[in-house]
């Protein structure tokens, strides 16, 4: 899927809407999480070398928000030969159309099952591992605890979670000071000042991000015996989490 120029916030609106996973933002995706989010690009990658390791023969591989499928195809790139299969979800019809001419332009024998739905609703079973890549800070925190309840349950022994979120810190020091290294990466890939105050209205009341040891505590309660953040740039963080 060719991706556009994000310039989604780059003229003064009056009233700024919640951010939703529209047209608008499935076309330029690419180009606005290359520029918004640190390290993006190394999380894809090492998603890819987590399901070497960790993808089992005759499993199912979970990637519960998968946009455009970045994910998706760094894991099935490495997974070939195994007779597993990939479930991608995500409730943006806009992004599962991108997701699928992305899928089509490459051949695998991995299959992957698309689902435009609604991740909670997802079964999970025999899984080898399951990927939230900048997925769960969407949701009501109210939903986080029952989501990983059902990974958990669904994953086999010894499986994984990859879980990627943006980090809130209790430490207001260290909160403003990740804070604005993370607006000076924006501008420095080009973002306005105005593209960045209007995005970050888009997104108050969508995503609800949660503190490093809020993460691994409500990954312990839910099961997991190993935990670990294994990347962090800034405010943006990715852990493991096996069975």
């Amino acid at each position: 899927m060719k991706s556009a120029q994000d310039t989604i916030y780059a003229t003064a609106c009056e009233h700024i809407s919640d951010f939703q996973f529209d047209d608008k933002v499935a076309g330029v995706f690419p180009d606005m999480i290359r520029r918004s989010v640190p390290g993006y690009g190394q999380i894809i990658s090492t998603i890819g070398e987590f399901a070497d390791k960790y993808v089992t023969a005759n499993s199912r591989v979970y990637d519960l928000g998968c946009s455009l499928g970045a994910a998706t195809l760094s894991i099935r790139r490495k997974i070939q030969g195994r007779q597993a299969t990939i479930v991608a979800v995500d409730n943006s019809e806009a992004m599962t159309q991108g997701c699928q001419q992305n899928l089509s332009a490459y051949v695998s024998d991995t299959p992957v099952d698309l689902i435009c739905g609604d991740i909670r609703d997802i079964e999970i079973e025999n899984a080898s591992m399951v990927v939230l890549n900048f997925t769960m800070q969407f949701l009501a925190p109210t939903d986080r605890d029952n989501l990983l309840r059902k990974i958990h349950q669904g994953l086999n022994p010894g499986g994984m979670l990859v879980l990627s979120e943006k980090l809130y810190f209790e430490d207001q020091k260290i909160q403003t000071l990740l804070d604005d290294l993370h607006l000076d990466f924006k501008r420095a890939n080009g973002y306005s000042e105005l593209e960045i105050s209007q995005k970050r209205s888009s997104l108050e009341h969508v995503m609800k991000p949660d503190s490093l040891p809020v993460h691994i505590e409500r990954l312990n309660a839910q099961g997991f015996e190993h935990t670990n953040i294994w990347y962090q740039c800034f405010n943006f963080a990715s852990m493991v989490a096996i069975k």
